[in-house]
């Protein structure tokens, strides 16, 4: 049993008094180690989302079927590459360096969300991880601009904003598809067939099984519970879905009357647990195009830093 000072037992309570208050929590403030690991777990996790993100996307780049299309793409993946930059950057004030992340990335100790190793197949399927993908994305982040730590929240704010139009995008793009001809719509349902359960999963496991929920919820890290943002995201998609003239994939799909929400099946976990544990479909593939990228960009890190070096020098010597 860890016994704490009387002093730690103090900073702890002014600390959670803080967080009850609604108090940012900044980078200079005290902060338990435990509360500052589990940051940097999340936002580490979500910095590395949005580069991964980037590849089942940009497999569509070059296929895109108008000039239009393309050019909303490549906004679109560059807009991800910038919310990776906010992201890292958050969480280098808590003192993780952008190295470390990346290496735990690339061994396989941190993760990333499992939605993005499912494969892109069809024009189609760019539509709909907008839709889907996008549209949780904003369910959860939305609350996340009221998250505890204020770089966090400051860098959700503008991601938030992007990621409105990147739904909107993908919505649009599936109302091409949905309302063309039959063979469009059947390439749309056979996307939103493929991706459901999949964006469903996004949130994470049931809040009773998820080892970090209750100290997020706690410190305000997270706002909202697995279980409530996975509801929240339904009830909003499936008159999406209607309207699209789309079904849903799930024969346990029904209106609750008396709880005014959507009911709707059980996830399969197990497929969960393997994607997150590495054996979905493309995460062999994601993280080798990665370390590849990685590689394939050390000379312009050794150029920065060696231009940061010789400016220092400059400095010194004036």
């Amino acid at each position: 049993m860890t016994i704490y000072s009387k002093t730690e037992v103090q900073l702890e309570d002014s600390f959670q008094a803080r967080v009850d208050d609604e108090q940012k929590i900044e980078p200079k403030d005290w902060m338990p180690e435990v509360y500052r690991k589990n940051l940097i777990r999340q936002i580490s996790q979500h910095a590395h989302s949005e580069v991964i993100g980037m590849q089942p996307e940009g497999n569509w780049i070059t296929r895109a079927p108008t000039l239009r299309r393309k050019m909303v793409l490549l906004a679109k993946v560059q807009d991800e590459a910038g919310h990776g930059l906010y992201l890292y950057s958050s969480a280098e004030t808590l003192g993780a360096s952008r190295e470390e992340m990346i290496d735990a990335l690339h061994q396989g100790k941190a993760k990333y969300a499992s939605i993005f190793n499912y494969p892109s197949l069809t024009w189609a399927d760019v539509g709909t991880i907008g839709w889907l993908v996008d549209g949780a994305a904003i369910v959860n982040q939305i609350s996340l601009q009221r998250t505890s730590y204020g770089p966090y929240a400051r860098a959700m704010i503008r991601i938030c904003k992007e990621e409105s139009f990147h739904q909107r995008q993908g919505y649009e793009s599936l109302m091409a598809l949905a309302f063309g001809s039959p063979e469009q719509k059947a390439m749309a349902q056979d996307a939103l067939n493929r991706w459901w359960w999949p964006s469903l999963m996004m949130f994470g496991p049931h809040d009773a099984e998820s080892a970090h929920s209750a100290k997020s919820m706690q410190w305000k890290i997270k706002r909202k519970s697995n279980d409530e943002l996975r509801q929240a995201f339904v009830d909003q998609t499936v008159p999406q879905a209607d309207y699209l003239g789309l079904t849903i994939p799930d024969p346990d799909l029904k209106w609750n009357e008396q709880r005014g929400h959507y009911d709707f099946g059980e996830i399969d976990w197990e497929e969960f647990q393997q994607v997150i544990s590495g054996n979905g479909p493309c995460n062999r593939e994601r993280l080798v195009n990665h370390r590849s990228a990685h590689e394939e960009g050390q000379w312009v890190r050794d150029a920065v830093r060696a231009y940061e070096a010789k400016q220092k020098k400059r400095e010194k010597a004036a």
